[in-house]
């Protein structure tokens, strides 16, 4: 099928790593230019991995914490390429920031690490993408439906995504723009496994995870969020808007008790 992304900017924050990643070469893979926005630089096996699909890309190192320097790299981006077809709010961390220990200052921080740029790049890029008719895409997380325990920032920040999401979809949908969310749950990542390998026991770990997942009792992949990502961030999804879609083998919805 042909997502028709040939040529299309998109601007991916952390499209260098795990999941965002995976959006990176599946875009590339449909012809789109990815410019990936990252804090880290670029891992030479990416690249690699990146190059055998497309030479058109561009890596734009910047620590998105400093909101202010967002909108000059995306002016210039619009400025060089003509336009901005899409956005993928993808970058943050979980930072295990709790109820118990954590200063308001530390869960303000904690916010604007895992919030405000996915407003900032959205506010910077907004009449571009009304221009193209383009496309919204947050990456968010099942904490802001289940909790998790002891990451209330987090899991507040992903919550507000939520409501972001469907906020801009409202806000941009006579000009033709579409605001999307994928909810991510239990994804096997490169990150995902260092975490893993802290516990004692790692594959017990791991079963103890899977067991809890009721399609198939395994982690999602990178890439079935990655393929899912690309599709309603194209133009094939064209009357897909305001919507939070769960690619996380029925983890929020369906009864555990079904395991």
């Amino acid at each position: 099928m042909d997502l028709q992304l040939n040529k299309k900017v998109v601007l991916i924050t952390g499209g260098g790593k795990g999941i965002g990643s995976g959006i990176t070469l599946e875009l590339a893979k449909e012809g789109a230019i990815p410019i990936i926005l990252s804090r880290s630089s670029i891992l030479p096996a990416f690249k690699e991995r990146l190059e055998k699909h497309t030479d058109n890309y561009e890596f734009i190192q910047i620590d998105l914490n400093e909101a202010d320097k967002i909108k000059p790299i995306v002016d210039d981006i619009a400025k060089r390429y003509g336009s901005i077809y899409g956005i993928v709010n993808n970058a943050g961390a979980n930072d295990n920031k709790d109820l118990e220990t954590t200063s308001w200052q530390e869960f303000e921080k904690s916010l604007h690490g895992n919030l405000t740029h996915y407003y900032e790049l959205v506010h910077a890029s907004v009449k571009y993408l009304k221009a193209s008719r383009g496309s919204i895409l947050n990456i968010t997380s099942k904490t802001a439906f289940t909790g998790q325990g002891k990451t209330s920032a987090y899991a507040a920040a992903k919550g507000a995504i939520l409501g972001l999401t469907r906020e801009w979809a409202s806000a941009l949908f006579k000009d033709h723009v579409r605001s999307n969310a994928i909810v991510v749950s239990e994804c096997w990542t490169p990150l995902y496994a260092k975490w893993i390998k802290t516990f004692a026991d790692p594959e017990a770990r791991k079963k103890i995870i899977t067991d809890k997942i009721p399609y198939e009792h395994r982690f999602t992949t990178i890439e079935e969020i990655a393929a899912t990502a690309v599709f309603v961030l194209s133009p094939i999804s064209s009357h897909t808007t305001a919507q939070w879609i769960f690619v996380d083998g029925g983890y929020v919805h369906l009864d555990r008790a079904l395991t």
